[in-house]
């Protein structure tokens, strides 16, 4: 016999730990308990099983099992799998944290030296020979769109479609996964597709790749090596960059992909002297009215 509303809809749960956090209030005193040792364990609870958690907090079995049915779990299977999901990715922000009053100059010295030690990483990964072959590719492209998904990779997405204009190249940016697909249906043959993305395996970008293809695009990646993404483009462009362990700091792999824009932009300017410099003359034309300047600049400015 079938009791209760099946057809109640639980919450979605995107953060278990929050989530306990949150209704920690409105739990009766043997879940808040449980909770309570959950969330003061949140190392080891992940690896143990329903009775263990009963037997340490001083509760039963069932206690254990309403209190995951009432963070929305459907039981304590989808409970742990989500707390291990969540603490996998959550432990090294719920530390205590580090009491580190670095001076501005100390900063300076952290966060370039972090940007240096990893563009000089990424320039001995480059394949000299891949990295021509991309620009031989975008120097002849009839129109170029860089997508990305994310903070990170969308942004360089974009300084890619800023540096590729001003080439004489239509270019575009997207991140979102919608547009992406629509606007890579749109491609064919002397159109490239470049996807962005420093773990390779956004569903979004894999999608609008194989869309692209299937209409003869060229398809270009900027990513790790070994993932989804490297081995679904026509040409590659891998680089494994370490992630720095210190969370306050910004991410330097943002910047050596914008760097690797930088490169092939400008070997495609190279590649196009004439065109280029007629079309970065007229840019610094429509521009002398507005800024009154007229020393020379650089090709992305």
């Amino acid at each position: 016999m079938q009791t209760g509303n099946s057809n109640v809809e639980r919450p979605t749960i995107v953060d278990i730990i929050s989530r306990m956090r949150t209704l920690d209030a409105e739990f009766p005193k043997r879940e808040k308990c449980v909770a309570d040792y959950i969330l003061d364990n949140l190392d080891k609870s992940a690896y143990l099983n329903q009775l263990e958690i009963a037997e340490a907090v001083g509760v039963s079995v069932a206690t254990v099992n309403r209190f995951c049915v009432k963070l929305g779990c459907s039981g304590f299977r989808e409970f742990k799998i989500r707390l291990a999901q969540s603490v996998a990715v959550s432990m090294q922000y719920l530390g205590e944290p580090v009491n580190d009053n670095s001076g501005s100059d100390q900063l300076v010295v952290q966060v370039f030296s972090a940007l240096i030690d990893t563009l000089n990483l990424a320039r001995n990964q480059l394949d000299s020979d891949v990295v021509a072959r991309t620009i031989g590719v975008l120097s002849q492209a009839r129109r170029i769109c860089f997508v990305g998904v994310g903070g990170g990779s969308a942004n360089v997405a974009r300084e890619g479609a800023n540096r590729f204009f001003r080439l004489g190249i239509p270019s575009e940016s997207h991140a979102d996964g919608y547009l992406q697909r629509m606007v890579a249906s749109t491609f064919g043959k002397g159109d490239v597709l470049f996807a962005i993305s420093a773990s390779g395996q956004p569903r979004e970008l894999l999608d609008s790749v194989a869309i692209a293809r299937q209409y003869g695009a060229h398809t270009i990646s900027l990513t790790k090596s070994g993932s989804s993404l490297a081995a679904l483009t026509d040409i590659s462009i891998m680089v494994d960059l370490p992630e720095d362990q210190d969370i306050y700091k910004p991410s330097a792999s943002r910047l050596v992909f914008a760097a690797i824009v930088d490169v092939l932009a400008a070997g495609v300017a190279r590649k196009r002297p004439h065109e280029v410099k007629e079309y970065l003359r007229r840019i610094r034309t429509s521009l002398v009215s507005v800024s009154n300047d007229t020393e020379p600049k650089p090709v992305g400015d």
